[in-house]
């Protein structure tokens, strides 16, 4: 048998949680006044979410970050007019699978996707886009002539 909780759920932590939900980036964790470990949102980020420009703010926190990361941020919530077209005559099985091909920008294609098949995809596999244009910065071209490899 379950035993009552005898107290109602923290409205902080409801919000935290719906707001981690809406905003995964924003959640963050911080240690409370027990020194345990708990959610909390990073306000500074989630004003960077909901603007559509760079907001400016502390940046002396641990944090998964790069150059740019909030112009990415910008550029990830910004709308795109596009849509996914089926390629039949180079997909296998187009009619029985329930997998899908689909090539394009990683970026298009995941704001895409997010809309139709939000909650259905159990796994997206992204090949990065390693030299593109003239910035060679992954050494890709791993050829050898045939001479080489002979005994």
């Amino acid at each position: 048998m379950d035993k009552l909780k005898m107290h109602s759920r923290d409205g902080v932590d409801k919000n935290i949680e719906m707001i981690g939900k809406l905003f995964p980036n924003v959640i963050t964790e911080r240690k409370n006044e027990n020194g345990e470990v708990e959610h909390a949102i990073d306000f500074d980020m989630l004003k960077q979410e909901l603007a559509k420009s760079i907001v400016e703010g502390n940046e002396e926190r641990y944090q998964f970050t790069w150059p740019d990361k909030k112009k990415s941020i910008l550029l990830s919530n910004s709308p795109i007019a596009a849509t996914l077209r089926p390629c039949r005559e180079e997909s296998v099985n187009f009619d029985s699978t329930e997998n899908l091909y689909i090539e394009g920008d990683n970026l298009d294609v995941l704001k895409l996707l997010q809309e139709t098949y939000l909650g259905k995809v159990k796994m997206i596999y992204i090949d990065p886009p390693y030299n593109t244009g003239n910035d060679f910065v992954y050494e890709d071209d791993f050829s050898i002539e045939s001479e080489e490899w002979r005994l």
